[in-house]
């Protein structure tokens, strides 16, 4: 995955959260944490009462799910349940 970001970088426009979108939801990579989505951390905040600073280390948890860790943490801010 930090090979394929490192690709991806390297064309104009896209930076590492794009790449890491791309990752999450273009090729369904389960183990990707995109530690610059806003989202995210401010679900983490909320949730575990912590700030930002603590995510990387409390997501080692999360392995080899960070990216579901993700999802559920963004689906946690929705203030209205979603049917799919």
């Amino acid at each position: 995955d930090e090979e394929l970001i490192k690709q991806l970088v390297t064309i104009k426009g896209v930076g590492r959260w794009t790449a890491e979108m791309f990752l999450i939801f273009g090729l369904l990579r389960a183990d990707v944490l995109p530690l610059a989505d806003l989202g995210l951390v401010k679900a983490y905040e909320k949730h575990y009462k912590k700030d930002r600073k603590h995510l990387t280390k409390h997501a080692e948890k999360w392995r080899p799910y960070r990216s579901v860790a993700t999802w559920y943490l963004w689906r946690s801010l929705d203030p209205v349940p979603v049917e799919y």
